[in-house]
């Protein structure tokens, strides 16, 4: 059965440019009218850049006839999150308070990928500052999960990449994870996400949130697109400090590689704690699956991971690093600050300097404990979130259900950061609602290559990430 064009994959329309069935320039207007049809109701896009998009594309499309070929991703919508610096577009990372923030130049991620031949589409819409789990933003409004005709949590912070991706309204867009902020819409949403380890692709021009802790990823329609997207973001980038050292990875020679041989368990400590029972039940089929393609699945405690849930300090430790650069705004406009956002943020200033620098050592030790402890597993299976996507009007009642919902959505993701683990989500089932649950494989530190391949071939092995969202609703 042919894929339709809006929810076909990047390899999918890659072979379908090459033969001629489809140009750069028709994919360009197909998904700018798609967004001018659905994204009313959707509410993925903060801006949409169509003269951009067309002019990237009329490129790519001549390069294509003239035998100059870029690679897969050459002539490929995508968008980027409003953190993401845009030449001649504001980066309001969700407030209204930064509407002529315009960048000068793109940042180092959009210069990438054009290089590659992408065509930008536009920008999604964020939590404000980038500082929630469930994609709520009271201030532009939050983006609408595709699953659901009354409005769900996108989760956050990149709800408008989740939706924008979820929708069929692009086949990539970019976030940024420093809790769980790519992994956490991509579950529910019904994606692909990678978090990526710092250090792997610059953040340079990216609107940090937490510098120790933020990362660059994708979200995409398959784990083959999110391989070819991550290949071409990696890389040194003297404008970020931390990927100078860090070798190239190359990802694609082993990612359909399969699972036979390998060791994967079930990470039981805190992982599967008061998670939704949906959840449990095709989380744990996964282990079915993936014994059935010849890996060898277990159980294994880390105790590392209860180590750092334990640290009541590192709730203040993203506040803290995200204070020191908008604490402007929380003192000159904290009435005009989305309340939820800017009630967290302030807490950040009961962190003291010897509690920041004592909590970053210890981070630093579990680190490398982990690793010992992970020494014998090539992946971990987590349960993304601990609940499914709920609706918005229940869980901004109040602030106490918010923060309630906030943290059942990080607790699983926001680890693995503090843990400098990389990970990739995908769908393993749905709800007897028909809202998607996300299966979260996490690899050890700079084992992306590793994590791809495991999600790969549990992908391949099962129907789930075809599964399309009905979307009549939003027309």
């Amino acid at each position: 059965m042919e894929t339709p064009l809006e929810f076909a994959t990047i390899t999918e329309l890659a072979a379908q440019m090459r033969t001629g069935a489809v140009s750069p320039v028709k994919l360009a207007e197909a998904s700018l009218d798609r967004i001018r049809a659905l994204d009313k109701r959707l509410h993925a896009f903060i801006a949409v850049s169509a003269d951009r998009a067309l002019a990237e594309a009329r490129a790519a499309e001549t390069l294509l006839k003239h035998g100059h070929d870029l690679g897969p991703l050459q002539g490929v919508p995508y968008a980027v999150k409003d953190l993401y610096d845009v030449k001649g577009i504001a980066t309001t990372a969700g407030t209204r308070l930064l509407h002529d923030n315009v960048a000068a130049v793109d940042c180092s991620a959009v210069r990438r990928l054009a290089s590659a031949g992408m065509v930008l589409v536009g920008k999604t819409h964020t939590v404000q500052f980038a500082f929630g789990g469930v994609g709520i933003n009271h201030d532009y409004g939050t983006p609408h999960n595709p699953w659901h005709a009354m409005p769900h949590a996108p989760g956050g912070s990149s709800s408008g990449s989740g939706v924008a991706v979820g929708s069929g309204l692009v086949p990539m867009a970019l976030g940024s994870d420093t809790g769980g902020s790519v992994r956490i819409p991509a579950a529910l949403c019904g994606t692909v996400g990678l978090k990526t380890t710092v250090g792997r692709i610059s953040r340079a021009g990216v609107y940090p949130l937490s510098w120790t802790l933020d990362s660059v990823g994708p979200l995409t329609r398959s784990v083959e697109d999110a391989a070819l997207v991550y290949q071409a973001l990696q890389g040194v980038d003297l404008a970020d400090e931390t990927t100078p050292g860090v070798p190239p990875d190359d990802v694609l020679p082993t990612l359909k590689a399969g699972v036979r041989g390998l060791r994967i368990a079930f990470a039981e400590t805190i992982f599967f704690d008061d998670v939704d029972a949906e959840i449990v039940t095709a989380v744990r089929e996964t282990g079915r699956v993936l014994r059935g393609l010849g890996a060898a699945v277990d159980s294994i405690a880390v105790p590392e991971v209860a180590e750092a849930m334990a640290e009541r300090r590192r709730a203040s430790m993203i506040a803290a690093e995200a204070l020191a650069v908008n604490g402007r705004f929380i003192d000159a406009d904290f009435d005009k600050l989305d309340p939820v956002v800017a009630h967290r943020m302030k807490n950040g200033r009961s962190l003291s300097a010897t509690d920041y620098f004592s909590v970053l050592r210890q981070w630093a030790t579990l680190r490398q404990r982990v690793k010992r402890t992970l020494v014998d597993v090539d992946t971990l299976l987590v349960p993304t979130t601990m609940i499914p996507p709920r609706p918005i009007a229940t869980i901004d009642a109040s602030l106490e259900s918010y923060a309630d919902h906030n943290q059942r959505y990080l607790r699983n993701t926001a680890l693995g950061n503090i843990l400098a683990l990389c990970s990739v989500v995908l769908p393993c089932g749905f709800t007897r609602d028909g809202l998607p649950i996300g299966l979260m494989i996490y690899a050890k530190s700079f084992d992306e290559k590793m994590a791809l391949r495991v999600a790969w071939a549990y992908e391949h092995a099962t129907e789930w990430h075809r599964r399309r969202a009905d979307l009549r609703w939003a027309r």
